[in-house]
C-alpha cells in the first residue's frame, strides 16, 4: 500500500451503541456527553474511527431506527451543542466520526408522516388504498404483515415496525431532503455515514405478491436490492466527494452474493459495504477461506465484522450458544487475529473487546426491541447484545451511569469480572489483547499487501501471508505445526514451541 491509501480502506471502526456505551446525565441511558468523557479509553484502545447509531429526535420504538426529525438530536442523548462537542473532541484524539442514516423509513412521529396522515404529502410514503386485507404478502423482518391501516382505512407499508413507515423513493421529494440532510451532518465535520438498510428504499413497480422464500435480503427481489438504488448512492457520492478530508459511506447490504455486494462499492457508490458473510460463517477453516476467497474477488475494498447491535455477540455464537463459554471466548480472540490480518477495513462492536457474551437471561418486562413484541415472545430480539457495557465496580450499574442509577436494560451480576476496570491492568486479559492487536496492526499498516496468499496447512487449520506477516488460525481440535517463522508477533492464546493450539491464531513474522 501506498502512503495515499484513503483512511477508511485500512481503518478500525468501533461500533457505538449510543444508548449503551456511557451515561453521563444518570438517567440509565447512554448520552453523547458520555461517549465524549470516554473518547480516551477508545484512543488508547487504538481504534481509528466510532461509528455512532442513530441519536436524532425519535420516539424510540425501534431504539432510534425510527427517525422523527434527521437534523436534530434527541433530548435523550443530549443536545445539537453536545454533538458538535463530539466531533471536535473525537478529531482532537485522532478519531474519525461516522454517524448513522436511515433513508428507508422514518418515524410515525416524523412531520411528513403526520401530514400523510392528514391527507398532505402522502406520496412520500407508500399508501395503497386496498380493501379489507393487506395489499400484498409482503411481511415485516419484525413479524407479521408488512402493511397497517392509517385511521382513514389506507394501507401504509413499514419493512419493519408499523411506526416505521417505508418513503417512497419515486418520490423527487425524498431524494433532496436526504441529500440536505447529508450536507446537514457534514457541514457539522461528520467524516462519514453508515447507511442502514442500504440495499431496500425501492419496492418493485405495482408491488406484486411474493414467495416468502424471495422476501429475505436478496439480490433483486421485489422488496430488496433494486438496479435503481444504485443511482441515489451515485448522487450521495457526488455530495460527499464535494467535501474536503476524505467523507465517506459505508452501507448496511444484506445479499446472498459477494457479486451483489460489489455493484454497491462501484467507483462512483459507495465506499464500502458491510461484508456480512464473515459474520454468517460458522467456526470452520473452510467457511473462512470461502468467504475471504470470494470478498477479494468480488470487492476491491473490503470490510470485516463479526458482531454488531443486530445479531448474538460472536463470542456466544462461536460457543455454541452458551452465554459463558471458554471456546467461545477463545475462538472470538482467534477470529478477531485472522480478521484484523486481512486486507481492508475492520469493524468492531462495543463491548467486544471485553469479551462479553450474549446475555440470554433477559427477563421479558425487561426487553425492549419490537421483534420481541411483535412475535409474541417467540423471536428473543436484539436486546441481548445492547445491555450496556460494565466500566467499573462490583454490582450495576458497574460505572455505566453516575449515582448508581439503573441502566436501562439490566446488567448480569457475571459481568463484575468483565469490567474495563478489572480488565485494564490484567496482562491475559480479552481487553489487553485488543489493545495488543490493534497496536500489532498499526504497527503493519502501509507495509503489506493488498491480498493474501494461501500456504499448505493442516486440516481445519488456514495459514496464509501478506508480505512479511503469516497469519494461522486452527479451527481444528488438535494442536497443528507451525509454518516456518522467525518470531511469533502475537497470539489469542499463548503459543509455544512449534504447535499452535485448537481454537487458536497467530501472527508470524518472516523474513
Amino acid at each position: 500500500m501506498h502512503m495515499e491509501t484513503p483512511w477508511w480502506r485500512d481503518a478500525v471502526v468501533y461500533e457505538i451503541y449510543v444508548r449503551s456505551f456511557a451515561d453521563a446525565s444518570g438517567d440509565g441511558v447512554g448520552d453523547l456527553t458520555g461517549i465524549r468523557q470516554r473518547l480516551p479509553y477508545l484512543s488508547e484502545l487504538g481504534v481509528d474511527a466510532i461509528w455512532l447509531t442513530p441519536f436524532y429526535r425519535s420516539p424510540m420504538a425501534d431504539g432510534g431506527y425510527d427517525v422523527a426529525d434527521y437534523r436534530d438530536v434527541d433530548p435523550l442523548f443530549g443536545t445539537l451543542a453536545d454533538f458538535d462537542a463530539l466531533v471536535s473532541e473525537a478529531h482532537a484524539h485522532g478519531l474519525r466520526v461516522i454517524v448513522d442514516i436511515v433513508p428507508n423509513h422514518s418515524s410515525a412521529e416524523h412531520e411528513w408522516f403526520k401530514a400523510a396522515l392528514r391527507g398532505d404529502g402522502r406520496e412520500r410514503y407508500i399508501f395503497h388504498d386496498g380493501g379489507e386485507l393487506p395489499p400484498n404478502n409482503w411481511q415485516s423482518t419484525f413479524s407479521g404483515p408488512a402493511w397497517s391501516r392509517s385511521p382513514d382505512g389506507k394501507w401504509y407499508l413499514h419493512l419493519f415496525a408499523p411506526e416505521q413507515p417505508d418513503f417512497n423513493w419515486r418520490n423527487p421529494e425524498v431524494h433532496s431532503e436526504f441529500l440536505d440532510v447529508l450536507r446537514f451532518w457534514l457541514d457539522r465535520g461528520v467524516d462519514g455515514f453508515r447507511i442502514d438498510v442500504a440495499m431496500g428504499l425501492y419496492k418493485a413497480e405495482g408491488l406484486p405478491d411474493t414467495p416468502p422464500e424471495d422476501q429475505a435480503f436478496k439480490a433483486e427481489s421485489p422488496i430488496w436490492g433494486r438496479p435503481e438504488v444504485h443511482e441515489v448512492y451515485r448522487r450521495w457520492r457526488e455530495v460527499l466527494d464535494s467535501y474536503p478530508g476524505e467523507r465517506m459511506a459505508i452501507g448496511e447490504v444484506w445479499t446472498d452474493s459477494a457479486e451483489d455486494l460489489a455493484l454497491y462499492v462501484r467507483p462512483d457508490e459507495l465506499h464500502q459495504s458491510f461484508n456480512f458473510a464473515w459474520l454468517e460463517a460458522p467456526w470452520s477453516a473452510t467457511a473462512f477461506r470461502k468467504v475471504v476467497d470470494d470478498t477479494l474477488a468480488a470487492v476491491t475494498s473490503p470490510t470485516w465484522v463479526l458482531s454488531n447491535h443486530d445479531v448474538v455477540r460472536h463470542v456466544t455464537r462461536y460457543g455454541e450458544g452458551l452465554p459463558h463459554s471458554t471456546k467461545g471466548l477463545a475462538r472470538g480472540r482467534a477470529a478477531l487475529l485472522a480478521m484484523l490480518a486481512l486486507p481492508g477495513s475492520a469493524y468492531l462492536y462495543q463491548g467486544e473487546e471485553l469479551g462479553l457474551p450474549e446475555v440470554t437471561n433477559l427477563p421479558p418486562e425487561a426487553r425492549q426491541d419490537p421483534i420481541f413484541a411483535r412475535s409474541l415472545g417467540k423471536l428473543p430480539g436484539r436486546d441481548g447484545c445492547r445491555v450496556p457495557l460494565p466500566w467499573s465496580g462490583a454490582a450495576e450499574p458497574y460505572g455505566f451511569s453516575p449515582d448508581g442509577a439503573r441502566p436501562w436494560l439490566p446488567q448480569p451480576v457475571e459481568w463484575t469480572a468483565l469490567t474495563v476496570e478489572r480488565q485494564a491492568g490484567d496482562p491475559g486479559s480479552t481487553l489487553s489483547f485488543y489493545r495488543e492487536a490493534l497496536r500489532a496492526r498499526r504497527a503493519l499498516r502501509g507495509s503489506l499487501s493488498d491480498g493474501v496468499t494461501w500456504l499448505d496447512s493442516p486440516e481445519e487449520s488456514l495459514f496464509f501471508t501478506r508480505g512479511s506477516l503469516t497469519c494461522v488460525i486452527n479451527c481444528g481440535v488438535a494442536p497443528v505445526p507451525l509454518p516456518p517463522h522467525d518470531r511469533v508477533l502475537i497470539g489469542s492464546a499463548p503459543v509455544d514451541g512449534h504447535l499452535l493450539p485448537p481454537d487458536t491464531a497467530a501472527w508470524l513474522h518472516t523474513s
